[in-house]
């Protein structure tokens, strides 16, 4: 069973090892242990914030009496000159965690700003954002919530939360309609509650997913199709099924997009052509 707050502290322990090893050597040979300090998170340039609670997780992760003081929240505009929270720890802590902290949050502010960008242009449809699974490998519990705190939704988490049947998924079963039913017949014996998503790659394949996946399927994906084909493919549907675009949509035709009356419009890019934003932990002396 997915559980959030085991998989972030296994990301934290795993992220820390990966940087300390056998001790931070550099802190260890300048800083006495007993040293306790202040530093702050400074903001270079604006977006929007995000991390700022895995912050707080992390220090307290290495020392959980340290006092971690939020000045801004998790989704707000930041500009250049802000502060986002103080920390008052050990100076062994400070600095052991200053790297996994900026990495974390200046990853999460760049989706989290981006992904505010693509929502600000549907705001008005009805059409939900999702991302999507092309995400960094270990890190995409980070960048998920990321999209979430940006104004986005989360697709599913993994292989594992949802039966997504794609085009070499429905090549290598035999086709539209054995996939379907092979899929059904899996998951009323072993997993009724997950549900079931296909893609469509032709108004072609739209129709026969409308005929075979009755009762069975709850998503179409349409996948490449321009917004004057999704028009049509939801003519054919006529609401049966939620609907997905996805492929080629950005920032310049998602609004195109959206005004087709699709559900979802799900955007890799949200995450995999995000640019980090500059952020700084400075000693406060």
């Amino acid at each position: 069973m997915f559980n959030y707050e085991d998989r972030l502290n296994h990301l934290i322990a795993e992220a820390l090892m990966e940087d300390i090893g056998e001790g931070d050597h550099t802190t260890l040979a300048c800083i006495p242990k007993s040293a306790n300090g202040k530093a702050v998170l400074k903001i270079k340039e604006p977006g929007i914030l995000a991390g700022v609670n895995i912050a707080e997780k992390i220090f307290h992760f290495v020392e959980p009496t340290a006092i971690f003081l939020p000045l801004k929240q998790d989704g707000a505009l930041m500009f250049h000159g802000e502060e986002a929270f103080e920390i008052t720890a050990s100076i062994h802590t400070i600095l052991s965690c200053e790297r996994l902290v900026l990495n974390c949050m200046q990853r999460m502010s760049g989706i989290a700003t981006l992904t505010h960008a693509f929502v600000e242009k549907i705001k008005g449809y009805h059409t939900q954002l999702l991302d999507t699974r092309k995400t960094t490998p270990n890190f995409r519990l980070l960048e998920k919530e990321a999209v979430r705190i940006g104004g986005g939704t989360n697709h599913r988490f993994g292989l594992f939360d949802m039966l997504m049947l794609k085009d070499n998924h429905i090549d290598y079963a035999g086709g539209i309609k054995n996939a379907i039913h092979l899929a059904w017949e899996y998951v009323q014996e072993k997993y009724p509650n997950l549900s079931i998503e296909i893609e469509a790659r032709s108004l072609e394949d739209v129709k026969t997913i409308c005929s075979e996946g009755k009762g069975k399927i709850q998503r179409i994906l349409l996948d490449n199709f321009t917004p004057s084909q999704i028009s049509d493919a939801l003519n054919i549907i006529q609401q049966q099924f939620k609907t997905e675009a996805s492929g080629g949509i950005n920032l310049n035709n998602i609004e195109s997009y959206a005004a087709t009356g699709v559900d979802y419009i799900s955007v890799g890019g949200l995450i995999h052509q995000a640019k980090s934003i500059d952020l700084s932990l400075k000693a406060k002396l």
